[in-house]
């Protein structure tokens, strides 16, 4: 029977991985401050978070194995678990910078911190670098080592990609409403978000355990990149709805002039008044505008809208999830493990 995966135990064997990474960039003689200042940004930037994706590594093996993980399966497994959160740090620091964001997790962004600045923009390289310093370490023996590193290239570029359209359909400084549109906003979601948090945790798992057929893949593509879509429609929707103490930040997307979720569904709806307020009030850094938004947004009825997609996305999730073959390897309990833990959450 699968296990699921303990919190502590995936943060205690983080350590281990600082150390193998320190020892690495010890044989360049980096000085002991530099060195010191690594282990933090290592430390600050990716053991914060809420580690979904790292556990969804070893809570998908188990499931596919259908046992708890023996002692080398859980130490590879969680390697590839902090890999994905060390990419996870990586483009959220990064992220952080492009967006002017003031916090994250509930804590000051990595560069808003007085002594670090821009050299955060190295440090966010350091992290990436780091993932290919382990996964050399620990799986180079391995079969799947090629596709492992493969991998994690190209999620990294689906995510840059989905990154570049973001920033080029919603620049902060030039508001253009006309340029939105639902499908401008899916790509993103898909390239953004959906790969790296949904496919990746599955596509390790599956490699590792030498069950990524062509089969499989295309039967945990589909879903997951749905899942994550609508993992992505919660995020946006928290942000103008969610409070800074369940989320652990500051919703910033109005003003950011983000191509999100929630101006993609109002803006078929408005009438003249309503748009005319959008296009006025949307992408600015003033409160009061961000209010002017939320007041048209209440006027659309949002977050019964938000509600009513939720219950018809989850039910079209849910029936695709039904339909997989399990023939060569694949688990229904994959899937249903990621759509339980996501199915209205409320941070």
């Amino acid at each position: 029977m699968a296990q699921r995966a303990s919190r502590s135990d995936f943060e205690a064997f983080f350590p281990t991985l600082v150390k193998d990474v320190s020892e690495h960039v010890q044989q360049y003689n980096l000085p002991e401050d530099a060195l010191k200042w690594f282990q933090e940004s290592l430390k600050y930037n990716t053991a914060n978070g809420k580690l979904n994706r790292g556990l969804a590594v070893l809570d998908t093996a188990s499931i596919l194995l259908d046992r708890p993980l023996n002692q080398t399966e859980y130490t590879h497994l969680a390697t590839l678990g902090w890999l994905t959160e060390l990419l996870q740090a990586f483009f959220l620091v990064s992220d952080d910078i492009m967006d002017s964001s003031h916090t994250r997790r509930g804590a000051d962004c990595w560069y808003r911190r007085p002594e670090v600045g821009m050299v955060a923009i190295n440090d966010a390289f350091m992290l990436e670098s780091a993932i290919y310093v382990l996964l050399k370490k620990y799986f180079r023996q391995h079969e799947s080592y090629v596709d492992l590193l493969e991998l994690f290239h190209e999620v990294t570029m689906k995510t840059e990609a989905g990154q570049l359209c973001d920033l080029l359909i919603a620049p902060e400084d030039r508001v253009d409403l006309s340029k939105f549109t639902y499908e401008k906003s899916k790509f993103i979601m898909t390239y953004k978000t959906a790969y790296y948090s949904f496919g990746l945790p599955v596509a390790l798992a599956l490699f590792y355990l030498r069950l990524a057929t062509t089969k499989n893949w295309d039967q945990s593509h589909d879903i997951l990149i749905a899942t994550g879509v609508y993992f992505q429609v919660q995020d946006d929707y928290l942000d103008v709805y969610g409070s800074p103490e369940e989320i652990g930040k500051i919703g910033t997307d109005i003003q950011e002039n983000k191509c999100g979720w929630a101006i993609n569904e109002a803006l078929p709806l408005c009438d003249a008044r309503q748009k005319a307020i959008l296009e006025e009030n949307y992408g600015r850094k003033d409160k009061e505008k961000e209010l002017k938004v939320k007041q048209v947004f209440k006027e659309l009825d949002l977050p019964q809208r938000y509600l009513d997609f939720e219950e018809k996305e989850v039910a079209r999730i849910r029936q695709m999830i039904a339909s997989i073959d399990e023939s060569e390897g694949l688990k229904k309990g994959v899937f249903e493990s990621f759509l339980n833990k996501i199915y209205k959450r409320s941070k």
